[in-house]
């Protein structure tokens, strides 16, 4: 079916029996409700949006705060990534197993096999698969930081195609990022945890799960030498996730020779605005040009 409006054109495409979305405008082409995999019955979803002056490298954005994964229109998300998408970079909102319902064991395994399923198809995305990285903030930085350094080549044993395919990214940005649950973790390495934890599993019930799956999603423990370039952007006044998340994080990225930053934005709470927000976006951008394209 072709529709043609004011040169907006709408083709919905049957895909392995999978109805897509195809928008094209004068800038940007979008891929809406790319169906990666199933959970329960419902699909896990992303949108590819594909700028007319595209580089042939993508960034994946980790749609979730709170391990909530709110949905929102692609040409919305277009306008929100309309600095990286001015750049040549094609953008993939990510959308993952939504809190109440799923927890962040959950989410994490969903968000890994949206980037497996990212570079299954990426030829009919424009993009090259060693030039990929991902981004979010607050639990969105949590997912980000766990693709960047907990990859594999893929699972050669799963009859699952997608799950074959390898995981690994080329580059992170983490905007305030919790990177370890327990105190276990966090007193050694001198992370400050500003809430209780009644209060966090009351706000966030996505960090309601089994206590031994942990260290199975605590970024700061798969810390090692072969993890992609990082840069962490955190407020030194965050009541959220503190900073010293970010400041033990880079410490471990240190030790081990890991590329990586971390900009601190003075006076700057969970989530940026106005200037802050700016400087933040601007090292983000920065930052992806560097290793992505150079």
């Amino acid at each position: 079916m072709l529709e043609i409006k004011k040169g907006l054109v709408r083709i919905i495409l049957l895909v392995n029996c999978v109805l897509v979305a195809v928008t094209s405008s004068a800038d940007v082409t979008i891929k809406s409700d790319v169906v990666y995999g199933h959970k329960d019955g419902m699909a896990l979803v992303y949108d590819v949006l594909m700028p007319d002056s595209a580089n042939g490298a993508a960034i994946l954005f980790m749609m979730s705060g709170g391990w909530y994964s709110s949905w929102a229109p692609p040409e919305t998300r277009a306008r929100q990534f309309k600095d990286m998408l001015d750049a040549g970079f094609t953008l993939i909102p990510v959308y993952h197993g939504s809190a109440p319902r799923y927890h962040v064991p959950d989410a994490y395994s969903d968000v890994s096999r949206a980037v497996r399923h990212v570079k299954l198809n990426a030829v009919s995305y424009g993009v090259d698969v060693n030039r990929i990285g991902v981004t979010g903030g607050s639990a969105g930085g949590h997912l980000s930081l766990m693709l960047g350094l907990d990859s594999d080549t893929g699972k050669n044993d799963e009859r699952d195609a997608v799950m074959q395919v390898d995981n690994s990214v080329a580059a992170v940005v983490a905007y305030f990022p919790p990177v370890a649950f327990r105190e276990e973790e966090s007193l050694p390495v001198g992370i400050v945890n500003n809430v209780a934890e009644e209060e966090l599993l009351s706000r966030f019930p996505a960090l309601d799960y089994d206590p031994e799956l942990v260290p199975t999603v605590s970024p700061i423990l798969f810390v090692d030498a072969n993890d992609p370039p990082t840069l962490l952007i955190h407020g030194d006044e965050d009541p959220l996730v503190d900073v010293s998340h970010s400041y033990a994080i880079k410490e471990k990225f240190e030790k081990e020779g890991v590329e990586s930053e971390l900009i601190v934005i003075p006076g700057g709470k969970h989530g940026f605005g106005g200037e802050d927000a700016a400087r933040a976006n601007k090292a983000r951008l920065e930052w992806f040009q560097k290793f992505l394209l150079d």
